[in-house]
């Protein structure tokens, strides 16, 4: 019979579930019935509870089947090649209500193309970006990032705009482009799919940036334990500068930029812009004191743009459709769109990106659809493991940078994992501490020493051991953090602590506060 495609994903989350084994199963099925089959490994669309996903273009349309197991294979091909349904069908990929409702600017390609084929890169719009901005000078290109209103994804919401004028403006002979890929946070997997389903979004927004600074050498600095974004990435830039795309001549331009991949070592800390610099200089992964900043003396002393992954994946379409059509996504100074993670106990973990506004409630409850367990949720963490715990009476906040600001809280990378009432936040006020002591680079005393002081004083709260003094004490330690910590680490770790005593004073053997009578 004539050839039949098949889309399945390489994702590490789809691998997890047996995706390659299928892979295997669909092409020896194939084979024993001789159909030319053509499997095409994409990205994940990002709904976890149904991967591995398979799907087969029909009617112009792309019909999924899932979560597949290798033993579907045979009733897989025979529901393709018109031989009936499959029970496990669940109809037109894109008109599921979880992946409709999404507003996709960065994720518009993930799971439809093949992540390593710039041709296909190419015939869904990309590098039309580039194409624009290979037209612009340093100062336009600039001004556009910084009329976009785009905010570093990484957690911080610095205006991006704000860096790349800075790094343009400084003098030197040698600048970097330096993408912190190091997603070391629970509950975020925004970086690791958009590499291995959209690599040449990343590649496209580096080399724009480059373009933009004045930086011809690109650095993306990865996580060890993300392997099969690593072979995507290498595969992906090979393939950019075959095509030239990168290199010397970039796109026929006369400009050069070009981009290496660097793996970490997987300290968590490394995730911190100058600790990152310092281990890909090859040095101890140790913060350095500010300033100067990267900006000015970064990688090898030099002005380095540094920016995490999904900030640099914004940048392609900013320039594809203008600052104006991006800047009119979000709300107020919160621009965009976000990918938000929903991880933990929750029903539909996945990837849900949509611009910034939506509310809490509308991410866990109707879009990630409740618990998995089927209790009810008594908190939501916000941000990683240095993030902070919510309560249902907050969830009808809007996402934005300000909103949660304003509740002592941060959007952070987008990531947001889930907890049922069987969780004790008195644990997870311990379990910040006790991350902070393993992943602290222990240059600064304040959180070499707090954090292990914080374990202690938490162990003593839950043992009722002089309650209300040791509850002054672990006041005092988190504002002694905040303040005189080097960095985000041990600056953060009072946030989860925090916002548990705050809102969940009862695991800590407080008595909530009784509300007077109006």
């Amino acid at each position: 019979m004539s050839g039949l495609t098949i889309y399945l994903p390489l994702d590490s989350a789809a691998a997890a579930m047996g995706a390659d084994d299928v892979a295997d199963a669909l092409s020896a099925e194939a084979a024993k019935r001789k159909i030319a089959l053509t499997l095409v490994r994409t990205g994940s669309r990002g709904m976890h509870w149904l991967e591995p996903l398979v799907e087969i273009e029909k009617d112009g349309k792309r019909i999924g089947y899932g979560p597949v197991g290798e033993d579907d294979a045979a009733a897989i091909l025979d529901a393709a090649t018109g031989g009936g349904d499959h029970e496990k069908c669940v109809g037109p990929v894109e008109d599921i209500p979880f992946f409709k409702n999404q507003t996709r600017l960065i994720f518009a390609r993930c799971g439809v193309v093949d992540p390593v084929s710039v041709s296909d890169y190419e015939a869904h719009g990309g590098y039309a970006g580039l194409d624009k901005a290979l037209k612009m000078d340093s100062a336009a290109l600039c001004e556009e990032v910084m009329q976009s209103g785009l905010r570093g994804r990484g957690g911080a919401g610095f205006p991006a705009g704000i860096k790349w004028k800075t790094v343009a403006g400084a003098e030197a002979d040698q600048k970097y482009i330096v993408v912190n890929a190091d997603e070391g946070d629970s509950g975020t997997f925004a970086d690791r799919m958009i590499m291995e389903g959209d690599p040449f979004t990343l590649i496209e927004g580096m080399t724009i940036a480059g373009v933009g600074v004045g930086a011809t050498q690109g650095y993306i600095y990865l996580r060890s334990e993300y392997p099969i974004a690593a072979r995507v990435l290498n595969e992906a830039i090979a393939n950019a500068r075959q095509a030239g795309l990168l290199g010397a001549d970039v796109r026929g331009s006369g400009k050069a930029f070009d981009i290496e991949v660097f793996m970490g070592a997987g300290a968590y800390i490394c995730g911190e812009e100058t600790s990152l610099l310092n281990s890909l200089e090859g040095k101890r992964g140790e913060v350095r004191a500010k300033p100067p900043l990267p900006a000015l003396e970064g990688l090898f002393g030099k002005p380095t743009l540094v920016h995490n992954v999904i900030s640099l994946c914004s940048v392609p379409a900013i320039f594809e459709k203008g600052a104006a059509f991006y800047r009119d996504y979000g709300m107020g100074k919160s621009t965009g769109t976000m990918p938000f993670q929903i991880a933990g106990n929750v029903k539909h973990g996945g990837l849900y990106e949509t611009a910034f506004g939506v509310t809490l409630r509308e991410l866990v409850e109707e879009v990630g659809g409740g618990t998995f367990s089927g209790r009810p949720i008594r908190t939501v963490q916000i941000g990683g493991p240095l993030g902070a715990y919510l309560p249902p009476r907050l969830f009808d906040l809007k996402m934005d940078y300000e909103t949660m600001i304003e509740h002592g809280a941060g959007v952070g990378h987008g990531g947001l994992v889930v907890y049922d009432d069987s969780i004790n936040l008195a644990d997870q006020a311990r379990y910040a501490f006790e991350f902070c002591v393993e992943e602290s680079c222990g240059k600064c005393t304040p959180c070499r020493v707090g954090s292990v002081r914080g374990v202690e004083t938490v162990d003593r709260i839950k043992a009722g051991v002089d309650r209300d003094k040791n509850l002054t004490v672990l006041n005092d330690l988190c504002e002694l953090m905040v303040d005189g910590s080097l960095c985000a680490m041990g600056g953060m770790t009072p946030i989860p602590v925090q916002s548990a005593v705050k809102y969940f004073p009862e695991d800590f053997g407080i008595k909530p506060a009784v509300k007077a009578a109006e």
